[in-house]
């Protein structure tokens, strides 16, 4: 079994085996347990997981989202007569952060790691309440939906080497339902994690990325080369959304975060430029899968699909990756790097990890609004 087999099975149990209150069912061999701890301490990639504050994400999904345990669990339960880790497939790639990514066989969750010490430390003890009341208050929120938060539990030869990833959260998969649609034959789903271009970025402004691999490159921020076209009052509602949820990052100096926008076509052969919105609405070929993982409220919603006001796509938006704090150790010395780079080579300005929370906020709002085109009745 390789690395990403122990790590899936690892998250797997961690779900399956630790009730609402974060207590793990207990076995019933003595025995057993014995050997399982020896087991974990000598394993170099599969961690004992548990869930962090798992009585807040419970109720999160319960009261909020309209997801029972049941339903949740379920999706991560291996088909019958098949391993834990199975439940998961791996996808994409490490990334700058080293992060490995997993969905559930039902493409409901996505698992990602959180192997930065500065990054799962900030959200276990800066964000974490403030997310849990936030999401609490505001249903359509347009943070992502985290819906449990995993951490190694005791010591292993795995966790003292850094060898697999200490953290992990779950979080819903704003692409449900696109191998549905593919699987019916739809145009295919389209999708970009924006972040302001404008920013140093070393490895694409250093020597004109001539020092990079294009495979490096191609890992920075997506760009966006169209319009969202909405009507006023959806443009208006989305505003809203990107302003309080971007005050709450800013007030606990997150920055690097990124707006993952989702776009669906029509599946007409020809849309005319007039149709209106409402006929989009009523397509039943764009309605979320009514076993969503996190349906409410109710639609249309940026996290279910809004229609565009030129009825021509529909669209999904979450802001993601907001773990980067400016006062945790790391930022704090990339700051210093960075500084003493402008100061002594190259007025370059700062990198979008080294700005100020406010500064960050500014520009990924205009980039936001940039990207909105308002229909006039």
């Amino acid at each position: 079994m390789g690395r990403q087999e122990r790590i899936a099975r690892s998250i797997v149990r961690a779900i399956l085996r630790t009730n609402v209150n974060g207590t793990k069912k207990k076995a019933s061999n003595p025995l057993g347990i014995l050997l399982a701890l020896f087991s974990a301490f000598f394993s170099l990639y599969q961690l004992l997981m548990r869930k962090i504050r798992p009585a807040d994400f419970a109720k999160l999904r319960r009261e909020y989202w309209d997801v029972s345990d049941d339903d949740y669990v379920d999706s991560f339960r291996p088909r019958e007569g098949a391993k834990d880790e199975e439940a998961l497939t791996a996808i994409g790639d490490m990334g700058f952060s080293g992060s490995t990514f997993y969905a559930t066989t039902d493409q409901k969750y996505l698992v990602k790691s959180v192997p930065r010490h500065s990054e799962h430390s900030f959200f276990r003890n800066d964000l974490l309440t403030p997310y849990v009341q936030h999401m609490a208050t505001h249903p359509q929120s347009l943070l992502v939906r985290i819906c449990d938060f995993l951490g190694a539990s005791g010591a292993s030869i795995g966790r003292i080497l850094r060898l697999a990833p200490s953290h992990h959260i779950v979080m819903e998969n704003i692409m449900y339902g696109r191998e549905e649609a593919e699987n019916r034959g739809d145009a295919k789903w389209e999708n970009w994690d924006l972040k302001p271009t404008s920013y140093f970025y070393p490895e694409r402004d250093i020597a004109d990325g001539a020092l990079t691999s294009d495979a490096t490159k191609e890992q920075l921020a997506d760009e966006f080369h169209d319009k969202i076209v909405l009507s006023q009052e959806q443009a208006d509602d989305l505003f809203a959304r990107l302003e309080e949820d971007t005050k709450l990052l800013a007030e606990h100096n997150a920055v690097d975060y990124s707006l993952f926008l989702v776009r669906m076509k029509l599946p007409r052969e020809e849309v005319q430029e007039e149709v209106q919105p409402e006929a989009a609405k009523s397509d039943s070929n764009l309605a979320p899968p009514e076993d969503g993982p996190s349906v409410p409220p109710q639609p249309p919603t940026w996290k279910t699909g809004v229609a565009s006001a030129d009825g021509k796509y529909v669209y999904r938006a979450s802001i993601l990756d907001f773990f980067w704090a400016k006062h945790k150790i790391q930022p704090r010395f990339m700051t210093l790097l960075i500084n003493l780079w402008n100061l002594l080579i190259s007025k370059d300005g700062p990198m979008s990890i080294t700005t100020t929370p406010e500064e960050y906020r500014e520009r990924f709002l205009k980039m936001c609004r940039g990207y909105v085109d308002i229909k006039k009745d």
